[in-house]
């Protein structure tokens, strides 16, 4: 199917603003403009917060942690057309990484066991979210954007080589603001040479992120009943990126 929109949503305080419409699924594709990803929104100006809202942004789910928040507040928190809400999807998870180890899958495994009932707050908060476009973000748009985009494409029924596809976009993505989250990490007391693995977006690492829900529960659908979804609030999920 041909559609006049574009993945990525040319703002010009974001790099990492990306649709999760037009997707191949089954004989149809994934909606535009029901579901957006995106790194940190604390840039945007004026035009850009009515470029969003035009484009029919009406919920924001902001996955970051307090400190985040206080350093560069969100522009769209309290907005009259905007329901903000702020979930922190990974809080304090620290796992332990040895040498030649994959950081990020390490993380992410990790957040899928522990904070799973984070991870269900804020799905629900997509299934339950009023009509319009739903954006959610942490601040590079890759890791906590990354697994819950991961997640609700499975639902929608993307195929697996289609996610790790949109989770390793993000890299030429990102390009961009690596220099400034580098510069972050050194000003929080963070060796950059340690940093820089948490900067990657590697396909692998997606891929063995859903391998391992599959294994170890089955599928993602036995996954989020697991952290208490409900069969309806999943069906909600795919029917807002589906439209089934």
């Amino acid at each position: 199917m041909n559609s006049p929109l574009t993945r990525s949503i040319p703002v010009k305080g974001a790099y990492n603003v990306r649709d999760l419409g037009g997707y191949p699924i089954a004989d149809s594709e994934t909606l535009w403009r029901r579901v957006l990803r995106a790194d940190a929104l604390h840039r945007l100006d004026a035009d850009d917060v009515a470029l969003l809202i035009d484009a029919g942004v009406a919920t924001v789910i902001d996955l970051r942690h307090d400190n985040e928040l206080a350093e560069q507040p969100n522009p769209l928190a309290g907005h009259p057309a905007i329901s903000y809400h702020n979930v922190s999807l990974f809080a304090d998870l620290a796992p332990t990484v040895t040498p030649g180890e994959d950081a990020l899958l390490a993380l992410y495994l990790k957040a899928l066991d522990e904070r799973g009932e984070t991870i269900a707050r804020v799905l629900t908060l997509i299934a339950e979210a009023k009509d319009g476009a739903v954006l959610f973000h942490c601040t590079a748009g890759k890791d906590r954007t990354g697994v819950i985009a991961a997640l609700l494409l499975t639902i929608a029924g993307v195929e697996t080589a289609l996610i790790v596809e949109d989770y390793a976009l993000t890299a030429q993505m990102i390009e961009p603001m690596i220099d400034e989250l580098v510069e972050g990490a050194r000003a929080r007391g963070i060796d950059p040479e340690r940093f820089m693995p948490f900067l990657a977006s590697e396909p692998q690492t997606m891929a063995l992120t859903i391998a391992h829900i599959e294994t170890t529960h089955g599928s993602v659908a036995a996954y989020l009943r697991s952290i208490g979804l409900s069969d309806t609030t999943i069906a909600r999920l795919r029917a807002r990126l589906a439209g089934d």
